[in-house]
């Protein structure tokens, strides 16, 4: 959630910045209403109430003083004023109320590093990695769900049978390989983040904290008999470990890393990129989230980039790292670096991290704080975070790029001690 102060203060910068994100002037205009009438009603109900307080007070010292008439015509007065001040404040939470919606479905201000543009074709590729087009050109490759069928390792049909499209079913060395990953991704983050194994499912507040609810409710899945959300990502229950505490600055910076099974309702581009393991309703990843304080987000940004890097490099798949646009990046970040990884099978780039700052826009929501000495008042903290591993995309690269002529597929030399000691996959 942004600062209703910004509203106020810096109206102009704040429109101009959220514009960047195509949300249109009158929206942060009727915002902006909506807080300064909040401020008239406060006003209004705080002023009625020392009416009220002073009031019963005069009374009480007219009747000290024996002015019995003068009493009793002001304390007459005094249930008119409570009166009043009940329709006031029943007039004030609707304002609030109407505040606090406003607020909770404005997205965070872009950073103004960020390249201009509202999709994903004005982003900016920082670099390659590991890529030459050349290696590619005037050859055929198997995307990797047929590579999978081939092998007995990857049955879609079953996957649909149990739970419908876009779920995923893996068999075998296509199970051990998707292991494999999440245990090789976990091990080589653990001397720099902390492990947590966190509840898949969350309290409201706990998804409200994050900036998934509610502007992407229909997104989400709900137990509704129990009022809580399947987690979309390990982002949410990491960033509000904190949520309603007050850390000391020593404890700072906090690096955590979970890894978790995640749910999406979203949709995708039906027959472009649904098949295989491209886009999930269910998929498995390992998280990495950061709570620091402001000067430290640089640094920590540098490093939660280099984490996510390291697994693609040690695995030897071709990555480009891309700086999103204003209009691209995600609704709670000021600032987002995609990692995606080269599909051959698919001649496509495919996400396998989304690297983001959010400054306090979590943390606003979830009020974690940390305090710089006993002496000052709490800040707010300031959230990053990143995938340390995608799974089923990572998956899908290592077996397109793994495929042999004879059919079988090459693993990575870095999961062999995670397979056993296996080194490739063939059809059994």
């Amino acid at each position: 959630m942004l600062d209703q102060n910004l509203f106020i203060n810096d109206y102009e910068e704040t429109k101009r910045r959220l514009a960047r994100k195509k949300v249109p002037g009158d929206q942060v205009e009727e915002i902006r209403k909506a807080i300064l009438d909040r401020k008239k009603f406060v006003g209004e109900v705080d002023g009625l109430r020392a009416e009220i307080n002073e009031k019963s007070k005069q009374v009480g010292i007219f009747f000290q003083q024996g002015k019995k008439d003068e009493a009793e015509n002001l304390k007459s007065a005094v249930p008119k004023l409570k009166k009043m001040l009940d329709v006031k404040e029943e007039e004030l939470k609707k304002i609030d109320e109407k505040r606090t919606q406003l607020l909770l479905r404005v997205p965070n201000l872009p950073d103004d590093g960020c390249p201009d543009g509202f999709s994903e074709d004005c982003n900016t590729v920082l670099r390659m990695e590991g890529y030459d087009k050349s290696d590619y050109e005037g050859k055929v490759f198997k995307p990797h769900w047929e590579i999978g069928q081939e092998l007995g390792i990857f049955d879609p049909e079953r996957a649909a049978k149990l739970s419908g499209g876009m779920f995923a079913l893996l068999k075998g060395d296509g199970a051990r390989l998707h292991r494999a990953l999440i245990q090789f991704a976990l091990s080589i983050n653990s001397e720099r983040n902390e492990e947590i194994l966190p509840p898949h499912f969350v309290r409201p507040d706990m998804m409200m904290g994050t900036g998934t609810l509610p502007k992407f409710e229909a997104d989400a899945y709900r137990l509704r008999d129990d009022d809580l959300w399947a987690i979309p990502t390990g982002e949410v229950p990491l960033t509000n470990l904190h949520a309603g505490e007050i850390l000391s600055v020593e404890e700072l910076p906090k690096r955590y890393m979970a890894y978790t099974v995640c749910f999406r309702r979203e949709a995708g581009s039906a027959g472009k990129d649904t098949r295989g393991m491209q886009r999930l309703h269910e998929f498995h990843k390992v998280e990495l989230v950061r709570l620091c304080s402001p000067e430290m987000v640089k640094n920590e940004f540098e490093l939660l980039v280099s984490d996510a890097e390291r697994p693609l490099k040690m695995l030897g798949l071709p990555y480009r790292v891309l700086d999103l646009c204003g209009g691209d990046v995600t609704f709670s970040s000021t600032r987002v670096h995609d990692l995606e990884v080269y599909s051959p099978g698919t001649q496509s780039w495919l996400e396998v991290s989304s690297i983001g700052i959010f400054s306090d826009f979590q943390t606003r929501r979830g009020n974690s704080r940390f305090r710089r000495s006993d002496k000052d008042k709490p800040e707010f903290l300031h959230s990053l975070n990143g995938s340390g591993l995608a799974a089923p995309r990572v998956w899908a690269a290592v077996v397109e790029h793994g495929y042999q002529p004879d059919g079988s597929i090459r693993i990575p030399e870095v999961l062999v001690p995670f397979m056993g000691g296996q080194t490739e996959i063939r059809s059994s």
